[in-house]
């Protein structure tokens, strides 16, 4: 299951022995972040510390650096206010973007992205609920031990129009640089023959450690479709990505489920129109 996608850096990387270690390596990261954990204490929590070292090969010189980075780019983003009703034709644009409401069966949180349905939003709209779902599954992964995400984008139909090079460039930056450690897979499901030169830019875009994660799957191929059954209930997963699920995503559903976990995160919108954060 996940050793299907286990890359040959991950299998290289020097994780510390016990429980004991880590906290110790997240205890120095803080050391090195003066006072930065003092500002930003729900962003710096152990789990963020972990992901970023996770990430950076357990250094903590490097994780404090990146660390150092993201928090530059909160203070500017400003991304723990965004809320479901913030996103601009939240409707069309979660049937595109949406994280459902099952596991893979390694217990990891799943985001599904559907290119080849049409945007109506701008370019600085969809960065910003890219975000918002980070966020959201940042927050899934807050006490995991391994990359806790599986991503998924249905290419079927998808054209050069559908993902601009310079969103997809910026969207990579964001995850790579600021939500370190959070994507374990990454399944690009039935690209047309035009992706490939797509690809071939793109993929520069793509540290080595993500790339490896990467994996094309096919409808028509049953070596894909052995993969998706190892990883996922079929009956669970939806149609596009070769499962028995048929069912449209049920936006009331959704937004209910978005809501409850914008107070979780402790931001959230009232009816009078006030911001609380916790």
């Amino acid at each position: 299951m996940s050793y299907l996608f286990q890359s040959r850096t991950e299998a290289m990387h020097k994780k510390p022995a016990s429980p004991e270690e880590q906290k110790r390596k997240i205890d120095d990261v803080r050391e090195l972040l003066g006072d930065l954990p003092t500002e930003m204490p729900s962003f710096l929590s152990d789990g963020t510390i972990r992901r970023f070292l996770r990430a950076k090969n357990w250094s903590t010189e490097q994780a404090a650096k990146a660390l150092k980075e993201a928090g530059k780019w909160r203070r500017q983003f400003k991304p723990e206010k965004i809320c479901w009703d913030d996103i601009a034709g939240i409707e069309n644009e979660a049937r595109r973007a949406y994280i459902p409401d099952y596991l893979d069966k390694n217990g990891r949180t799943v985001f599904v992205v559907m290119t080849s349905l049409k945007s109506l939003n701008s370019t600085k709209e969809r960065i910003k609920q890219l975000v918002y779902n980070l966020e959201n599954m940042a927050m899934n992964s807050e006490d995991a031990q391994e990359d806790n995400v599986v991503w998924m984008c249905n290419f079927r139909g998808w054209t050069l129009s559908s993902t601009p090079l310079w969103e997809t460039r910026e969207s990579l930056h964001i995850i790579q640089n600021y939500y370190p450690g959070l994507i374990g897979a990454a399944i690009l499901s039935n690209p047309p023959k035009i992706f490939e030169s797509f690809w071939k830019i793109v993929k520069h875009f793509i540290e080595p450690t993500l790339q490896e994660k990467v994996k094309f799957v096919y409808s028509n191929n049953s070596e894909s479709q052995r993969i998706m059954a190892d990883m996922f209930d079929m009956d669970k997963l939806e149609s596009a990505f070769g499962g028995k699920n048929t069912a449209s995503l049920d936006i009331s559903k959704y937004a209910e489920r978005m809501r409850r976990r914008d107070q979780l995160r402790g931001t959230c919108k009232h009816a009078n129109g006030n911001i609380s954060s916790s």
